[in-house]
């Protein structure tokens, strides 16, 4: 341990790096080209609790995290031991360990939301396993950083078992003194443990998915098309053998414009990255589709007119289209919860909510940011055109005017829309002076309340 420091001392002031192994010297000089400082530097926090979340929820390794747990429980029984799971660029997602060991390693930032790549906290073993791709075990002083030099780190990547992506690092933390000799074997094994259900978990998926698209098919007889993933993978194709086994460009919602000139309009199908994707056989020009139409003035129950189809919605699937139709530049999750449900509401809430209007819109609700695709009309946003322009009557903004914006809501958004609609008509009746739009205007819901 000594002679470590001691190299440690002299590499990081200038001097020769001897006695010290070549991938500590590599990642001590990445480090230091980095322009990191070992003794007054901790490693960022760099996502919230929110965002924190939101990455949990999001990520592909969300249900096997639980499975690590129960299969590394006993490297983590005693004092001082944890075990990290991080994403594919460093940030620290979830910690098991006993509470006075957690409390501790917060101090020098070992903790959820943290960034340990080596750009940020130099030589450690989530970092360096990321830099180099393969298993990494740093000893105490071969940490960059003074305030981990405590800590015996060993560290593995864990990789999607089908695209070969990096999904994020698996690692064990020990003060230095309790090293533990097995470690690396250990860890490996729940890695290979981990890709294996990740591939269970995806075939089921998969699955799944095949009976939803065999259903969805169905009702278009004649069609050619495909199950994609993200990566281009196709998954199957109906008739087989109109699609290469991958298409070489990214995959995303809407229309899409193949390498050999196909068109074809995409859907996602799973929140994983599976996608529908269907041909426009016989289409000479973009892809286009009817104008999405939202009826929602005076309605308790909002229809909703997509895809040739009529949909009456929830009072909640209401409040988020027309909250989208309000910002059609998007919107992400944290957004929409607090115009939907308020200060009180949980981003996962509306994801969920989302994730089910989707089986309505298809590929018109887009993410990423979350926004409503091709043309969409709303009555609200008819109304709201027609008061901006001076030469529309009052009279033709009061035959437009069916009611409040979805009555009997109460998420902010709403409320907001409904009243900035309801005193701009209100105005634009008083300027007439005129009795009888007056009168026509005091026959209504909202001319009654004021």
């Amino acid at each position: 341990m000594a002679h470590r420091s001691d190299a440690r001392e002299r590499a990081l002031s200038g001097g020769t790096a001897s006695g010290v192994r070549g991938p500590i010297r590599a990642s001590w000089s990445r480090a230091r080209r980095h322009g990191l400082a070992p003794d007054a530097y901790l490693p960022p926090v760099r996502l919230d609790d929110d965002e924190l979340a939101r990455h949990r929820e999001e990520h592909a390794l969300t249900g096997i995290w639980p499975l690590l747990r129960r299969s590394l429980g006993g490297l983590t029984e005693d004092p001082g031991r944890l075990l990290f799971l991080s994403d594919a660029r460093g940030h620290l997602l979830w910690v098991q360990g006993d509470h006075t060991s957690l409390r501790s390693a917060e101090r020098v930032h070992l903790l959820p939301g943290a960034l340990w790549s080596e750009d940020a906290a130099g030589t450690s073993g989530v970092g360096s396993a990321l830099a180099t791709g393969r298993p990494f075990q740093v000893f105490g002083a071969e940490h960059f950083l003074s305030a981990a030099t405590a800590y015996t780190c060993t560290a593995t990547p864990i990789h999607d078992p089908i695209s070969g992506d990096l999904l994020g690092i698996l690692d064990f933390t020990c003060p230095e003194r309790h090293w533990q000799p097995l470690a690396i074997p250990l860890l490996d094994t729940a890695r290979r443990l981990a890709q294996s259900e990740l591939e269970t978990v995806r075939l089921r998926e998969e699955m799944r998915v095949r009976t939803r698209y065999v259903e969805r098919i169905a009702r278009r007889l004649g069609t050619r098309s495909a199950i994609v993933d993200a990566g281009g993978r196709v998954v199957r194709a109906d008739p087989p053998g109109w699609l290469p086994n991958r298409i070489p460009m990214p995959v995303g919602e809407g229309p899409m414009l193949l390498p050999g000139g196909q068109l074809v309009l995409v859907e996602r199908l799973a929140s994983g990255g599976l996608f529908l994707l269907i041909a426009e056989d016989g289409a000479s020009g973009p892809v286009t589709a009817a104008p999405m139409r939202l009826e929602a003035l005076g309605l308790r129950r909002a229809r909703l007119h997509v895809a040739g189809a009529t949909h009456e919605l929830t009072r909640r699937h209401a409040e988020i289209v027309t909250t989208l139709l309000s910002e059609p530049g998007g919107m992400t999750a944290k957004a929409i919860t607090e115009a939907v449900y308020g200060p009180t509401g949980r981003p996962a809430t509306a994801r969920a909510e989302l994730a089910r209007l989707r089986a309505i819109l298809g590929h018109r609700l887009a993410s990423d940011p979350y926004r409503l695709t091709g043309d969409c009309e709303a009555d609200f946003l008819d109304l709201d055109h027609a008061l901006s322009n001076r030469d529309t009557t009052a009279d033709t903004l009061l035959d437009r005017y069916r009611g409040p914006l979805l009555p009997g809501s109460t998420a902010p958004r709403v409320l907001e829309l409904r009243a900035a609609l309801h005193q701009r008509l209100r105005n634009r009746v008083v300027e007439t002076a005129d009795p009888d739009t007056a009168m026509r205007w005091a026959g209504t819901a909202a001319g009654r309340g004021g």
